[in-house]
């Protein structure tokens, strides 16, 4: 049976190694789809709705397809379909100039009857509001769901909390934006560059759409800029682009605009939770009762999790999706589960406060994870967890500290949903191939080490091709952290089963069976007489004009599915000015086998940087006045740079010898881990997100 190995005899897997691709990156050498170039290339642009409800009567194309430069203009959009939110897709140009197509879409005439429209979910809840959907009102059916008896569960409760917990909408800010390069080679044949965290899906849905073989669309993902979850299938843009293409019989780029990302590209969800849940004297949870809605625009809403993580017995849920006139939501970075565990573990702390308990003993009390257990223990004493205010806002001076505890879980174990060919070839080069993509996690280097481990080579000596439907050797998408526990063990059963088949050629020449040869460092030997050696390039000569080539299988003994991590934060509060600072994140993180402890790290600092950004900068601004996002752009739309980033301790907490996922799990608790903190600090609640300065100000002023 396959195995990972004892962690001890591993040269490679599990150890820090530097990335592949890290060169190409820094030196600009990467091509990203932005930086694909083909020769006659045209520029496209689409135009969109400035509007957020009306019902289009006319467009008039004319003027823009006269302008001398604009090679094709195509509506996306009929007479007397209805436009639903900002940023909706009206029309496309392509043009022999990027300036040139921005000037064409200025003089499409577009005529519009503008209707009643609803921007927040307060608007599209109010009595009388405008029904924006004609296929359901602006609240969906509530999902409904029932454990235990809840009203027993509350009368043997010693204590109370009722509470509303609130996180606006996140949009997606991927540093590359979505987009395509589209080339036709024939009127059958189709290349596509595209920012994509599904190339397989990518060219299936083109086929599809453009009513083509598989086979005769072609996808390359050679690097991409962040995707999240919200570049999983070609979009408007990219069937618009193929189209535009195939018109003017050139190769077209069509990326979209900053401002485009924020109204299209997806976003995640808001939520709002009504909590009541109630605790027994001895700490035990024991009832929670919740109603909650959520709105991710035109489509649903309310996909967060609660109860989160901790055990209750007696739990009472209502979950409603609100419509409202913007653009839809798409998967980001662990779905529904940061909004979630930020309402459950300010929950937790407030019961904790009301019965009087420290609130990571409480959490000990009621969770079942024996994984988070320890990982408690770990962060509390690297935080220094006995430092914290043992009274909330007990700190003196103007700038208190605190701290705060969080928690998460996820799934990430994987599927038989990839193929991949590991080659031996004469010269002593080995390639391994598979049509996974790298969106930023570092697979590439991941598959050369699980190589290598194999063969006694180093990184440097892998070919690793990925991100080209070309080979025909299919991988699923890059979401629900699936990438590493997919294609590692495929790629390391091709490996062995190569392996197998080199030692087929050297057991004569080493007089030796096949079973007692070991791979060494450069070399092949025999177990039971290490004086029997060849090197690797010995070896794989011995092939003549032969390569060795073999397929390998998923093997779900090489992978498991679920981990769980916690995070401790400390941070510091200026109660003049409300800012708060972040001093230190302790993240404690299950991953598995760690393939890359390097990249590990770095995913777990990604994740905690992505949920700082959720807990103090980022939220979509609507206009109840107008519809519109007010910060479309990344100036009033905030992240964390260099100033937000704090010291981060990732800490790989290696559970088992099998590999999962760890791409989403570590945004999960940092958003409870801070919210904690500033209550431990400043003695005052905020159950809203994104806690900004001017919130901390006004509850100070209301404890005042």
């Amino acid at each position: 049976m396959a195995s990972w190995g004892e962690a001890s005899q591993s040269r490679l897997i599990g150890k820090r190694i530097v990335r592949l691709s890290g060169k190409e990156k820094v030196t600009g050498e990467a091509k990203y789809t932005y930086d694909i170039n083909r020769p006659g290339m045209l520029y496209g642009r689409i135009l969109r709705a400035e509007v957020p409800h009306a019902t289009v009567t006319e467009i008039d194309l004319t003027d823009a397809e006269e302008m001398p430069g604009v090679q094709a203009v195509i509506p996306l959009i009929e007479v007397g379909r209805k436009i639903r939110y900002q940023g909706q897709e009206i029309a496309a140009v392509a043009a022999e100039t990027d300036d040139i197509a921005k000037d064409a879409l200025r003089v499409i005439y577009l005529e519009l009857e503008e209707l009643p429209f609803v921007a927040t979910e307060a608007d599209a809840m109010a009595e009388g509001a405008p029904q924006i959907r004609d296929w359901e009102g602006n609240r969906s059916n509530p999902s409904k769901g029932e454990q235990g008896d809840i009203e027993a569960g509350f009368a043997e409760a010693a204590v109370t909390v009722e509470a509303t917990y609130h996180t606006p909408v996140q949009t997606h800010v991927c540093l590359e934006t979505h987009g395509h390069v589209v080339e036709w080679a024939d009127e059958q044949n189709l290349t596509v560059w595209a920012s994509t965290q599904a190339v397989f899906g990518v060219r299936n849905d083109l086929a599809r759409r453009l009513e083509l073989p598989a086979n005769q669309v072609r996808v390359i993902t050679e690097h991409m800029g962040g995707g999240f979850g919200s570049k999983f299938s070609p979009g408007v843009e990219g069937l618009t682009a193929a189209q535009l293409s195939r018109m003017t019989e050139r190769p077209v780029k069509l990326m979209l605009t900053r401002k485009a990302e924020h109204l299209v590209a997806g976003n995640r969800p808001s939520m709002t939770q009504h909590v009541k849940a109630g605790a027994t004297r001895d700490g035990r949870l024991i009832a929670y009762d919740m109603r909650g809605y959520g709105t991710g625009g035109t489509g649903g809403g309310a996909g967060f999790t609660g109860p989160y993580v901790y055990h209750v017995p007696n739990i009472r849920t209502e979950r409603t999706n609100i419509a409202v006139n913007a653009g839809s939501q798409r998967a980001m970075r662990a779905p529904g589960h940061p909004q979630g565990a930020f309402a459950m573990d300010s929950l937790m702390d407030e019961l904790a406060e009301q019965l009087g308990m420290n609130p990571l003993e409480f959490r000990r009390l009621n969770d079942e994870s024996e994984v988070r257990q320890a990982q408690y223990t770990l962060g509390a004493q690297e935080i220094g967890w006995h430092k914290r205010n043992s009274v909330a806002g007990s700190g003196t001076g103007i700038k208190k500290r605190g701290m705060g505890v969080g928690s998460g879980q996820w799934g990430g174990g994987g599927g038989a949903n990839t193929q991949a060919r590991v080659n031996i070839n004469a010269d002593g080069t080995v390639e391994a191939i598979t049509g996974t993509q790298d969106i930023g996690t570092g697979i590439r280097t991941a598959i050369a080490i699980i190589v290598a481990e194999e063969f006694g080579l180093t990184t440097e000596d892998i070919i690793v091709k990925i991100g080209d439907s070309a080979p025909g050797l299919p991988s699923g998408g890059s979401g629900g952290s699936q990438t590493t526990a997919s294609v590692a063990p495929v790629i390391k059963t091709a490996a062995a089963k190569a392996k197998q088949k080199l030692f087929e050629h050297v057991a004569p020449l080493l007089q030796a069976p096949i079973d007692d040869l070991r791979i060494g460092t450069g070399t092949i030997y025999v177990a039971s007489d290490r004086t029997k050696t060849v090197t690797w390039h010995q070896a794989t000569g011995l092939l003549g004009q032969e390569t060795i080539s073999e397929g390998g299988e998923w093997d779900r003994e090489l992978r498991q599915g679920g981990v769980a991590g916690t995070q401790f934060a400390e941070v510091e509060v200026d109660t003049q000015t409300g800012h708060v600072k972040i001093l230190k994140i302790v993240a404690v993180q299950d991953c598995g086998l760690a393939i890359n402890r390097l990249t590990t790290e770095s995913q777990i600092n990604g994740g905690v940087i992505m949920g700082i950004g959720q807990t103090l900068l980022e939220e979509r601004i609507m206009d109840p006045m107008t519809g519109r996002m007010l910060n479309a752009n990344l100036e009033d739309y905030k992240v964390p740079g260099t100033y937000e980033i704090p010291e981060i301790k990732s800490i790989v907490f290696d559970t088992h010898r099998k590999v999962t996922g760890v791409g989403e799990p570590p945004c999960i608790p940092t958003l409870g881990a801070i919210a904690n903190a500033v209550y431990n600090a400043i003695g005052v609640r905020i159950r809203e997100l994104p806690i900004t300065p001017d919130k901390v100000l006004n509850a100070l002023a209301e404890k005042a």
